[in-house]
């Protein structure tokens, strides 16, 4: 009780001014927006690693553990560094997020109208039909300009014509990923994050091991059409959904979609 006593005395000594508070406030924020742009991601694993590790130390000191705290001071001592190495995607990926308008407006998500999803649906059906490979990442919240950056930028208002030109098999942007926010095609030919899951089928190739790894690092959805098969995938949430056709594709982007809040126009 003594020290409870204590500690409202030195309370009531301290002077807070307007000042102390927004210092408070744009701190409080800043790691607020900083977890949210980490969740679900691998790095928000790492930095709870991170805490771990200087929760041992801490520890360690507390109970004069010389060893050990040695052995883990030394370790957190390279921290900075292996923070750089370990999160630069995430630390591209947020940068890009500060200066985009996906920041601006990350508790609405992504909006993805009726008539880009119906021609989306079209054209992926299309490139299905005649077994032509293709690998769409579509972003919600989490930003996704660190793997755009990996392909050719272009910028372009999605169009069922151009969707099926990108991906026309010995034209320079058919390999890789392209990358879908809103109606904008934003980039061609990108590469994403390989699943290092064992427990897939060996009927999935490296388009669908790279859709449900850029799940595992973010909420995107992934379309993927197989070229062996004509089999409609769709990568959500680090799990796979086939075989669609096109209305149960479109059912699944829409439902999906849409699950993060409500949108600008309101459209649903």
């Amino acid at each position: 009780m003594n020290w409870l006593l204590g500690l409202i005395r030195e309370l009531n000594t301290l002077s807070v001014n307007l000042t102390d508070v927004i210092d408070i406030l744009l701190v409080t924020l800043l790691l607020y927006v900083l977890l949210v742009l980490l969740r679900g991601t691998r790095a928000m694993q790492m930095l709870w690693g991170i805490l771990i590790i200087a929760g041992l130390y801490a520890f360690s000191r507390a109970l004069d553990l010389v060893t050990l705290s040695t052995i883990l001071e030394n370790l957190l001592a390279f921290l900075p560094i292996a923070i750089i190495v370990l999160f630069q995607r995430e630390i591209r990926s947020m940068l890009a997020a500060f200066g985009s308008k996906t920041l601006l407006r990350w508790r609405s998500g992504q909006e993805v109208g009726s008539a880009p999803l119906n021609e989306l649906a079209l054209a992926v059906q299309a490139l299905a039909s005649k077994r032509i490979g293709a690998l769409i990442a579509i972003e919600r919240k989490d930003n996704l300009a660190a793997w755009a950056d990996t392909g050719i930028p272009l910028d372009a208002r999605f169009s069922y014509d151009l969707m099926l030109n990108i991906f026309i098999p010995g034209t320079p942007l058919h390999d890789g990923a392209v990358v879908l926010r809103g109606d904008t095609i934003v980039a061609a030919s990108c590469f994403l994050p390989l699943t290092t899951r064992h427990r897939l089928s060996s009927e999935l190739g490296t388009r669908h091991r790279a859709a449900i790894g850029l799940t595992e690092e973010t909420d995107a959805l992934v379309i993927v059409v197989s070229e062996e098969t004509g089999t409609i995938s769709l990568a959500v949430e680090e799990q796979l959904l086939r075989p669609l056709d096109e209305t149960t594709l479109r059912n699944a982007l829409a439902e999906h979609a849409f699950e993060l809040g409500s949108q600008e126009n309101g459209k649903s």
